[in-house]
């Protein structure tokens, strides 16, 4: 049966100012078991109940841990029953998890403390982007528990020779290394991060709901696609918004050189 907001036991959330922080709260690593995937793939597939629940617009989601770590990955006590016979089940369960995020609507910022580890960079990876503690640690151990998983999320964030160096000897980088590489686009000190995501947050959030939405929208579409048939999709798109309210004021406030007064944020 399909949860409801109500029915979260691993996922914490609020909405304040438009920016919804969700935290991943199954104590003590957020190891993640089949209802928590659940969970995050029913949350994100109804981010208009979140909206109706918090009585206000969401622009962007902040994805972190609760505690000291992000993710350090997937409950081994549930790979422990995993067979050929019930695996296709489950994971189509993490499948939708993971896609849920990515799929959001709006943007999600990873903010990762701790461990990010298979499932856990798998969940950061399916974020618009990450932002990390200097010392958090990044990594693919499935080869080292004798399953597959997590590259082709980890080739989101860095190039293929890392991929491979980091998915074959299952050893962790470090944040700072990771942003080094491409795959973190901010870093500071562990007790820092929930103010560097805040801040990450806001400057999406200062921009129209409807166009970020599209914007969203537009990335994933054209994340696969080669250069032409990309720049012919976003032309196609800047078609659809161009006639909206929100991108006509957005025009006049450039122009104007002032604040955007969003209509869709006007209150009736």
């Amino acid at each position: 049966m399909e949860p409801t907001l109500r029915d979260l036991t691993h996922l914490r959330w609020q909405v304040t100012d438009t920016i919804a922080t969700v935290l991943l709260a199954r104590p003590p690593v957020n190891a993640v078991n089949q209802k928590m995937y659940r969970e995050l793939e029913y949350l994100f597939s109804h981010l208009d109940l979140l909206e109706e629940a918090a009585g206000e617009q969401v622009k962007v989601v902040i994805l972190a841990g609760s505690g000291r770590h992000f993710c350090a990955g997937n409950d081994l006590t549930e790979f422990a029953t995993l067979t050929p016979d019930n695996s296709a089940e489950r994971m189509a369960e993490v499948r939708a998890a993971f896609f849920a995020i990515q799929d959001c609507p709006v943007p999600v910022v990873a903010a990762v403390t701790g461990a990010a580890f298979g499932t856990g960079l798998a969940i950061a990876a399916s974020c618009d982007f990450v932002v990390a503690a200097d010392d958090a640690r990044f990594g693919t151990p499935e080869v080292g528990v004798g399953i597959m998983g997590g590259a082709k999320h980890l080739s989101r964030l860095v190039p293929e020779p890392w991929v491979r160096w980091m998915y074959l000897t299952a050893e962790p980088l470090s944040g700072a290394r990771m942003a080094e590489l491409g795959a973190v686009v901010a870093t500071a000190p562990a007790e820092k991060v929930g103010d560097l995501a805040q801040e990450q947050a806001r400057s999406i959030s200062r921009h129209s709901g409807p166009i970020l939405r599209m914007a969203k929208r537009s990335l994933n579409s054209i994340e696969t696609m080669d250069l032409q048939p990309g720049y012919a999709f976003e032309q196609g798109l800047t078609g659809e918004i161009c006639g909206h309210p929100d991108s006509k004021e957005a025009v006049r406030a450039t122009y104007e050189q002032r604040a955007p007064r969003y209509p869709s944020e006007v209150s009736t």
